[in-house]
């Protein structure tokens, strides 16, 4: 057993420092920004597509933040305004699909995935939906009530004060990643060696199979599931680096995830808001499973006709 929390603790500490090498500068850069002329810029120039999602102007703001930022920046900014439920509503699917942009799209990055794909398959997602929504959805005109709201603090004064807020969040963003990987990473070390992940990936054998993945994609997709793309991370790198997830089955699992990740987390925190949050689920759920087992069928038809045409002009070279 020590031996296994040795092992598991030194992943872990190696796991955290690759990927706060991302997560602090970037969570550092966005903050900083935060109070500079650059988001209020990029909102400016948001605020002409809202009419076309359903949305008003000052939309914009908790769609910045929140995907520049966090949810919880987002949804701190939602309740700043006076939006009506189908509004609400509308924000709250979007930055489900598409928030802490840059930080998951880059710690998606070190597995192997397309930087341009997270962020294009997000958005996308995020917009899509949004004018489906706006179209199909006729009610939701009455002001929404927000309940329970994340407690805001007073912004602060000055450069120093600005740059010791932002170090001070990247380095809690930082810790508080620490302190989950390591004990996940000491926990996957008990699992791998005493053959439990094992029997795990047979349980999700059937629902791989299904979106068109092998077995071995199994904790990648739980991981991402509960935790998140940004915490579930370091699960990914490890099976990318022990389990031979292939280049294929972890682009289908991105696919999988960036519409539907940390989905018990992501979908409870909206409740404040007085949405309904059981179609938020469902949305996401749905997505999730109809994108990737199409994009995995397709993948797979187009990787059998491949083999077979090179199988061809082998036969026809003999």
């Amino acid at each position: 057993m020590k031996g296994i929390l040795i092992r598991g603790g030194k992943k872990g500490l190696e796991l955290s420092w690759s990927l706060g090498k991302v997560i602090f500068p970037v969570t550092l850069i966005v903050t900083i920004l935060q109070f500079t002329p650059v988001l209020p810029w990029v909102m400016d120039r948001l605020e002409p597509l809202m009419g076309w999602i359903g949305l008003s102007g000052e939309a914009a703001v908790p769609l910045v933040l929140g995907n520049f930022l966090n949810l919880y920046a987002g949804i701190a900014a939602i309740i700043s305004f006076e939006f009506t439920v189908k509004e609400v509503f509308i924000l709250a699917v979007m930055l489900s699909f598409s928030h802490n942009l840059i930080i998951e799209s880059t710690v998606a990055k070190k597995v192997g995935v397309s930087w341009w794909f997270v962020v294009g398959v997000r958005l996308a997602l995020a917009f899509i939906s949004a004018i489906l929504i706006n179209l199909f959805w006729k009610g939701g005109g009455e002001i929404a009530k927000y309940g329970l709201a994340p407690e805001r603090t007073a912004d602060p004064e000055g450069w120093l004060a600005i740059i010791g807020q932002g170090l001070q969040t990247a380095f809690i963003g930082v810790l508080q990643l620490s302190l989950i990987v390591i004990p996940l990473m000491i926990v996957m070390q008990y699992l791998r060696e005493t053959g439990w992940l094992d029997r795990f990936s047979q349980w999700l054998a059937p629902a791989t199979k299904v979106l068109g993945m092998e077995r071995n994609t199994s904790m990648t997709l739980a991981a991402g599931l509960t935790i998140g793309l940004a915490y579930g991370a370091g699960l990914m790198i490890q099976a990318v680096e022990e389990d031979g997830v292939s280049k294929k089955d972890m682009y289908l699992a991105i696919l999988f995830l960036v519409s539907c990740h940390a989905v018990v987390e992501d979908t409870l925190i909206f409740i404040p808001l007085g949405i309904p949050i059981w179609p938020l689920l469902a949305i996401r759920l749905l997505t999730a499973i109809v994108i990737t087992a199409a994009a995995g069928l397709i993948w797979n038809k187009l990787q059998r006709e491949r083999k077979e045409t090179s199988n061809e002009h082998t036969y026809h070279s003999l």
